[in-house]
């Protein structure tokens, strides 16, 4: 039966989208699925070194958003919002316009510091921007941009933001989109995690603005994914190879760090890899890097929910998510956290998933 992106479609009330973050990282509620029994239990992620065994390890991605988003005009005098999508070199990116008419190549928009972004073409949805200022293009945003919060966090980025939207070992920039599930990690839980002997390592992925773009095709055979750069090195895949040898478990912090390591897995071989991925995940994929995985409440309809349907299965994901917003979870990027462990129904549901 060919999929549909209405077979992934739920009723969240829009008070649930989580606007602000909490007080502390680790305040969130957490709702525990055991896939295998089709299992759920509401516990508080504080809980999660207790959840986990000695000798498990977590993988992080330690991609650091860049403050992306940045404020213009046209050389006719129009409002420009651009907003990064990806850093492709020194001083050029491609990038979304927010503006009343689409500027055409060779188009100047204007900035605050009196240098200029200059309209290099079009990469499919994305403009070609190149920066024409003497300070790279890294150093122009952390001077003029403002942190790039989700379109449905319904107003505008404080200083608050700065410091919670951005993980506390995020240390790699490139990302213009948090890898959310990190965001729940402050040092003292990493510290009781260490002390129970839950390893940790990192990989990289920027993620990407395409990551909020809904997907246009009905069926998802039709759809095309985003790409995003990633780097699993060395010392990541030595220290999966370990953990699984002497039994433990990899478990994922986020959709970006199952992309990643799948995208890094050769006939199911883990080995390390930089370079792009557009690799798309829905039920009928077979994992071969993880055991389990800790993730935000994703959007209806979403690429990152049929991610996590793959990995537990589509209608138990879904009674979850009724589940959650019955006992008002908190939803998205600041939002609660579920962690899964894996059942056999995810990658028997249906078709097979794409690379």
């Amino acid at each position: 039966m060919a999929l549909k992106k209405s077979d992934f479609h739920f009723d969240l009330p829009p008070e649930l989208i989580a606007q602000q973050p909490l007080v502390e990282r680790s305040a969130s509620r957490l709702l525990l699925l055991d896939a295998a029994n089709e299992t759920m239990s509401d516990r508080q992620l504080r809980e999660l070194p207790e959840l986990l065994r000695a000798g498990d390890l977590l993988v992080f991605n330690d991609t650091r958003v860049l403050p992306a988003r940045l404020f213009g005009r046209k050389e006719s005098g129009g409002a420009v919002e651009i907003l990064i999508e990806r850093v492709t070199g020194t001083h050029e990116a491609t990038a979304q316009l927010g503006v009343s008419k689409k500027p055409k190549e060779g188009a100047a928009i204007l900035l605050a510091d009196g240098s200029q972004a200059r309209v290099l073409g079009r990469d499919g949805e994305f403009f070609r921007l190149r920066f024409e200022s003497p300070e790279p293009l890294e150093k122009l945003l952390l001077k003029l941009g403002r942190m790039p919060l989700p379109p449905y966090i319904e107003r505008a980025p404080d200083d608050l933001d700065s410091e919670r939207y951005q993980t506390v070992f995020a240390r790699e920039p490139g990302a213009v989109a948090a890898p959310t599930a990190g965001l729940h990690f402050d040092e003292a839980l990493l510290d009781r995690l260490a002390a129970r002997g839950i390893e940790s390592a990192h990989i990289t992925l920027h993620v990407g603005a395409g990551t909020f773009q809904p997907m246009r095709a009905e069926k998802l055979d039709d759809h095309t994914m985003h790409r995003e750069w990633l780097n699993v090195g060395a010392e990541l895949v030595d220290k999966v190879h370990r953990t699984r040898a002497r039994g433990g478990r990899v478990i994922a912090v986020g959709t970006t760090v199952v992309r990643a390591l799948e995208s890094a897995s050769r006939d199911g071989v883990l080995e390390p890899f930089a370079g792009e991925t557009q690799i798309f995940i829905f039920p009928g994929y077979r994992f071969t890097s993880i055991d389990g995985l800790l993730t935000n409440f994703h959007l209806p309809e979403s690429t990152l929910l049929m991610l996590v349907s793959a990995l537990a299965g589509r209608d138990f994901i879904l009674d979850a998510y009724r589940h959650a917003v019955e006992q008002r979870y908190r939803f998205f990027s600041y939002g609660d956290a579920m962690l899964i462990w894996p059942g056999e129904a995810g990658s028997r549901e249906w078709g097979t998933g794409n690379g």
